[in-house]
């Protein structure tokens, strides 16, 4: 393959985040690249237009799109005003004119261009974090803080202490603490937020957050007697098996259970903060006028042009070394513009053949997603297979019915009785509607959801139904058997 050849694919594999990376890396090596104005955007457009990207030698531009006014980028501002300008003047800085609120060492230094206001962000708080401020808060002896935070250490990101008090003895190494002053620290620990942390396994944990529930609950004396007495019942709800334990009428035990499920057995990850990550869509799906349109997400469309003062430099540059490397650099860039235009144009080709194809899923959900592979795209577009695997990797559609990946809209196909083909994805839709609205008492059996399949014409085994059922998190039947 040709080096242009590898780039056009490296290109086209690569995420949004990936490619603007990619974009910001050949901007500071190639000295021909330049970022156009707002109105020289590379955009395939609209698919009903049939705007595809438009390669002008050496720049790339959208046509109907105005460039900002000179006076509307050069605004004044006045330095007594208390309003905040929508934009400052092209040779004024923020801090000419407002006061700053970053550090010092931020304003006026000689590391301004290295400065990340991000990097000086205060980290998540953990469950150590939060657990080891409620302890300062107390007012423990040395000693006994020494131990709370032993205890404190041994509990893992979900609040269960996975150490036993041996453990904790052997860890805080001294031997005037015993097992006795240990215990009353865990119990110290397990009365701190969030409800149920320090518990050493999910039944305890359960009580905790029941006993710190206040007394006037109702059903909060059997939900302590369920997880106290009969706690291997709970997994499989067999209502009947605790109310001759217990000595109670089965609709008391079913509001008691109801109160236990409202419970969280895994307390610590109330507390994680997790850095959000975001899907920036490629493509942009909308009904316009009876009609679905596709287009590309302008936002993320990059830029590109080649500078003209560098290009005219190299129609006089001779054979020296600073010559043959402007040429150089204008080829490459001239090149990666247009890898750029053949990436715009593939993926707004297949992201439209999909949608084309799956037209009945965005009219009516996943019950209406029929099956396809890569090779039906790749024949309608007569491409290759890999490509279109490489195009529908790591880039995402936002439709009406939400944001996806491409390789959503791709699912395995089951034979109908009619002759015809069902996807998967269907199937699933179908399974999770039949359970949603069967009856409490009688849950419907991975057989009985079967047949109720195969009276719609989808043939599919018992096995399967059991597959897609655990793959979507759905317990079986003896599980979700409830008393309404």
């Amino acid at each position: 393959m040709t080096p242009q050849l590898q780039q056009a694919i490296k290109l086209l594999q690569l995420s949004t985040l990936e490619l603007q990376h990619e974009i910001q890396e050949a901007l500071e090596s190639n000295l021909m690249l330049e970022e156009g104005e707002e109105s020289e955007r590379l955009d395939a457009g609209m698919l009903d237009d049939a705007r595809l990207p438009r390669l002008d030698d050496d720049l790339l531009q959208l046509q109907g799109h105005e460039t900002p006014s000179e006076s509307s980028l050069e605004r004044e501002v006045r330095a007594e005003s208390n309003e905040m300008p929508e934009e400052l003047p092209v040779d004024t800085q923020w801090g000419d004119v407002f006061d700053g609120y970053l550090p010092p060492t931020a304003q006026g230094s000689s590391d301004d261009a290295d400065y990340d206001p991000l990097l000086h962000r205060s980290r998540p708080q953990t469950l150590w974090d939060h657990l080891t401020w409620q302890l300062n808060l107390s007012r423990l002896s040395e000693r006994d803080f020494m131990i709370a935070q032993a205890v404190i250490d041994a509990i893992d990101a979900d609040g269960y202490l996975r150490a036993d008090v041996e453990e904790l003895v052997a860890t805080i190494d001294d031997p005037t603490i015993g097992a006795d002053e240990v215990e009353t620290q865990i119990h110290r620990v397990q009365s701190l937020d969030p409800a149920g942390v320090g518990a050493r396994d999910p039944r305890e944990c359960l009580l905790i957050q029941l006993r710190q529930l206040p007394r006037e609950t109702p059903w909060r004396d059997l939900a302590i007697a369920v997880c106290e007495t009969g706690f291997e019942h709970l997994p499989r709800g067999d209502v009947t098996a605790l109310a001759r334990l217990l000595k109670a009428s089965e609709r008391d035990l079913t509001r008691a259970l109801d109160l236990i499920r409202g419970l969280n057995p895994k307390p610590g990850r109330l507390i994680q903060e997790t850095a959000s990550e975001y899907v920036v869509p490629d493509i942009f799906v909308r009904k316009y006028e009876g009609r679905w349109q596709v287009e590309l997400n302008p936002d993320i469309t990059p830029r590109l042009r080649v500078n003209a003062d560098y290009a005219r430099l190299v129609r006089r540059a001779d054979q020296s070394a600073d010559g043959q490397t402007l040429k150089s650099h204008l080829q490459e860039a001239r090149w990666f513009i247009k890898s750029l235009a053949s990436r715009n144009d593939t993926v707004l080709r297949v992201g439209a053949k999909i949608v084309e194809m799956q037209q009945d899923f965005l009219e009516h959900g996943d019950e209406g997603m029929r099956p396809m592979v890569l090779r039906d795209i790749a024949e309608a577009l007569e491409l290759h297979e890999s490509t279109i695997s490489r195009v529908t990797t790591q880039k995402y559609m936002h439709t009406p019915r939400g944001t996806f990946e491409l390789k959503y809209f791709f699912s395995s196909h089951v034979n109908t009785t009619s002759g015809g083909e069902c996807s998967s994805t269907a199937i699933r839709a179908l399974i999770r509607k039949l359970i949603a609205g069967e009856s409490p008492r009688k849950p419907l059996s991975d057989n009985k959801i079967a047949e109720e399949l195969a009276n719609q014409g989808i043939d599919v085994a018992r096995r399967t139904v059991a597959k897609y059922r655990e793959a979507m998190g759905i317990p079986a039947s003896s599980e979700r058997k409830r008393l309404a």
